[in-house]
């Protein structure tokens, strides 16, 4: 692991880890950290072995929900790397009722594959909880605008865009549980799509194992890019 990915890896996770110790400061806070390590093999822009990993911090106050993840890939060949994409995001929600809510969220994207150098958004959305009343399933949909700004070698851009986003969650069994999540960024000059698709297994009292499929379409991409990668990712998560 060269000294570049260290040292922006190092950041995010010193942050992460931050904001779960200052919340847990707080008896009446909720507090759940998510890690997630596995091996993926892509298709796509790069056809390779890889690594990833994943780190979610939920932090529940009362009627808000903050959430901060970091995720990364790499892959190497031949001890050279090879590719390298790193996504982070962190979202505030707050709850207008019982099945209605409003989230404003934040993300960027260094992603080697897609041919940009970065990719940063900002939306606030409106969303709506569903099947209530369905004791092992979830459904939340929300909508939204927002911005974004795309950076790559030939072209640097700003645009408007509408997001459409879903997460939806089976409780298939006592242990294992399947869940789909979609989301559109949809803008003038690009629009983004992102599907993962998985199910969860438990295999000790914090500790999960996931199989997942996903999948990032982009309409308009730099030139000699695929416009779409997909991962099939096996790995273990532990929950603290």
């Amino acid at each position: 692991m060269n000294a570049k990915w260290i040292t922006v890896i190092c950041p995010v996770l010193i942050s992460l880890l931050s904001a779960t110790a200052m919340a847990q400061q707080t008896p009446t806070n909720d507090v759940t950290t998510e890690l997630e390590l596995g091996a993926i093999f892509t298709t796509g822009n790069a056809e390779n072995e890889n690594v990833n990993y994943s780190v979610v911090v939920d932090w529940l106050r009362n009627d808000w929900e903050y959430q901060f993840s970091t995720e990364g890939l790499r892959a190497s060949q031949d001890t050279e790397l090879t590719a390298q994409r790193l996504y982070h995001f962190a979202r505030a929600r707050q709850n207008l009722s019982e099945s209605s809510y409003w989230v404003s969220r934040v993300a960027y994207e260094d992603d080697r594959f897609s041919g940009y150098d970065y990719q940063a958004d900002a939306t606030v959305s409106y969303g709506r909880s569903m099947l209530q009343n369905i004791d092992n399933m979830s459904l939340d949909a929300d909508i939204g605008v927002g911005y974004r700004k795309s950076v790559s070698e030939e072209d640097t851009f700003n645009e408007a865009i509408i997001r459409l986003a879903g997460e939806y969650e089976w409780g298939v069994s006592e242990t294992a549980t399947f869940f789909q999540d979609l989301s559109i960024e949809a803008g003038e000059e690009t629009s983004i799509f992102r599907s993962q698709t998985g199910v969860e297994s438990q295999v000790l009292d914090s500790v999960v194992m996931r199989v997942s499929l996903e999948v990032k379409h982009q309409t308009e991409v730099p030139v000699g890019r695929k416009k779409t990668d997909t991962a099939t990712v096996i790995s273990l998560v532990w929950n603290f």
